[in-house]
């Protein structure tokens, strides 16, 4: 089994989740495996409940991981609806979302995450469901397109884009990533076309957005996961783009004040009393010895929180 994918930040990592001997952690995002492999080396007592939608990449975790026999609990299923159906079990002590997409999905997958390749245009973490980015790009309006370049991907030349995929379309289905990236080379201008990003970095950044409904299924998990957390346990996310780490600031900030009623509430009803202590008020990023290693973690941005209390009904 070759392991393509390097965890980020995997001192800082640990020495944020704190984790214990005995200690329940759930690894929502697990790829291949890493950062779930340093908690069972370094806390020989944890175990660790793993989570993926991706059945493919599941498997190589499960054969990473299989020297920890039972310590080890594998769940097929998306982060937001594990979390949000956990039920009245044993509560993690540490959550952690690596919200990055593998090496593997870009090398090995074949579902055309990559624009280098004659990949199918498929872009889905779980194949067996949703529409495929072909299914977007081949049957979504151009304002549509537009706007989910630009909302997902914060790409200037969104609209030249929607349009030229509208145009191209006509005349032929968009089925491999190849074909998507050339029609998106010819859409924006000339000077647009040599710069340190190739033109289509954005452009398939927000299509595997869209098709996996990634950001709706952060703002579901965050507040699903947190209400699941035991108190003072620690949640720990790495981002990979601004999208992503906009809304877990915020979310963090906002577990962190001291007072959490809303504008709505003549008088505080929560006491004045933090829901959670920001571990980061900064977030961490890769030292530079990493970044030489591991070129991916440049963007990754790391935040964490420790859960003080739980939320009462009245709040």
């Amino acid at each position: 089994m070759e392991i393509r994918h390097r965890p980020v930040m995997p001192e800082e990592v640990l020495a944020l989740a704190a984790v214990q001997n005995g200690d329940l952690v759930v690894d929502g995002t697990t790829g291949e495996g890493g950062h779930s492999e340093l908690f069972l080396e370094r806390a020989q007592g944890c175990h660790l409940v793993c989570l993926d939608a991706d059945l493919a990449i599941q498997a190589k975790a499960r054969a990473r991981l299989a020297p920890f026999g039972d310590r080890v609990k594998f769940v097929h299923g998306w982060f937001d609806e594990v979390f949000a159906g956990w039920g009245t079990g044993e509560r993690p002590q540490v959550v952690l979302l690596d919200l990055g997409i593998s090496v593997y999905h870009y090398e090995e997958s074949g579902r055309g995450f990559s624009f280098r390749g004659e990949e199918p245009l498929d872009m889905r973490l779980d194949p067996s469901a949703g529409e495929s980015a072909a299914d977007a790009v081949n049957s979504w309006s151009e304002e549509e397109l537009a706007r989910v370049i630009w909302t997902c991907g914060e790409e200037s030349f969104s609209r030249k884009i929607a349009r030229r995929l509208v145009e191209v379309r006509k005349g032929e289905r968009i089925e491999t990533a190849k074909q998507l990236a050339d029609r998106i080379w010819e859409a924006v201008p000339p000077a647009a076309r040599y710069g340190r990003l190739h033109p289509a970095t954005k452009t398939f950044q927000a299509l595997r957005i869209a098709v996996n409904g990634e950001l709706d299924r952060l703002e579901r998990v965050l507040d699903a996961a947190f209400r699941v957390l035991a108190p003072g346990g620690r949640f720990c996310v790495i981002t990979f783009h601004s999208l992503e780490d906009r809304a877990v600031k915020t979310f963090f900030r906002d577990k962190a004040k001291a007072c959490i009623c809303g504008p709505e509430i003549a008088r505080c009803r929560c006491g004045g009393k933090a829901m959670a202590e920001d571990l980061t008020r900064h977030p961490l990023t890769a030292q530079e010895a990493e970044v030489e290693l591991n070129p991916p973690s440049r963007s990754a941005k790391l935040r964490a929180v420790r859960k003080l209390r739980e939320r009462r009904e009245d709040e």
